[in-house]
């Protein structure tokens, strides 16, 4: 390999070995690498999207292709700290899934192939896995939130094959994960309130690579995804899932007055959801 070559790699394989916990597999991860100018941060996105500018060495990049572990045997997926705790009396469920979610994942990404380099498609599919399997992790893992963070990691690299695959109906697709994010997300916030299942496995929150945003993002998650994506054709529903979300907003933040302990880009982000809020609603507040 020529310095050229080495240096304008965009990844790397671990030298830990991961055997898969379900079909025994044995293979190296792919790590992406992120000096040397390989990542230019540009904006932050309403739903906390770190998006990058292409570099002119190594062009485009895409950082959440890297975030999920996947079996390239079996295609059991999670996220990395999880992968191998895959309790033992899930692995047959595992398994007896393995064709199943292979031809899911085939119906929207038909030429994957995880024993190569992982690339924008291999990436988004590889999340979308990791939302199908955490269906098998019990509720210790706080699997609930982990599948929203997926759902909507996988949404993003969808828009993303949108914009390079124009006319494929990625972008139809992109909302439909979307929704299921914004499910998943209303759903750990509910059973975390309910006590049912805990948000506290999940101590990186994202929902991007770049930055952890924690429980006060998944809460801000909360509302701009209800009020994006979520059911509308019940109205009474509706308003009332908006403004239980405009509380929650209000309470955490402190109806968007400055705190020097909340993140600045997330502080921003909340006080125009806020205002969002109160417009769908038809609220102002005095």
């Amino acid at each position: 390999m020529s310095g050229d070559d080495r240096e304008l790699k965009l990844s790397f394989m671990s030298k830990e070995k991961y055997v898969c916990p379900v079909c025994r597999t044995a293979f190296h991860r792919e790590e992406l690498l992120s000096g040397s100018g390989r990542l230019i941060a540009g904006e932050l996105t309403d739903e906390l999207r770190r998006l990058y500018q292409p570099s002119t060495k190594y062009g485009e990049v895409y950082p959440l292709a890297y975030a999920a572990t996947v079996c390239p045997g079996c295609w059991f997926a999670a996220m990395d700290k999880d992968f191998s705790s895959l309790p033992k009396r899930a692995k047959n469920q595992v398994l007896a899934d393995e064709d199943s979610r292979k031809a899911d994942v085939r119906r929207i990404f038909p030429k994957v192939d995880f024993y190569e380099p992982r690339n924008l498609i291999s990436g988004a599919a590889s999340l979308y896995l990791v939302v199908r399997c955490y269906d098998f992790y019990p509720k210790e893992f706080s699997p609930t939130i982990k599948q929203g963070i997926a759902a909507l990691r996988t949404g993003w690299l969808l828009e993303d094959m949108d914009e390079k695959y124009p006319g494929q109906h990625y972008d139809w697709v992109a909302v439909l994960f979307k929704k299921k994010a914004q499910f998943f997300y209303s759903e750990a916030i509910q059973r975390e309130q309910r006590g049912t299942e805990t948000l506290s496995a999940a101590n990186i929150f994202g929902p991007d690579t770049d930055k952890n945003y924690s429980y006060e993002g998944a809460l801000y998650l909360y509302g701009l995804l209800k009020l994006k994506y979520g059911a509308r054709d019940d109205v009474e529903e509706w308003r009332a899932a908006l403004g239980d979300a405009k509380r929650t907003i209000a309470k955490i933040f402190g109806l968007g007055k400055a705190s020097k302990s909340k993140p600045g880009p997330l502080l921003e982000h909340a006080r125009h959801l806020y205002n969002s809020l109160s417009q769908e609603l038809n609220e102002t507040d005095e």
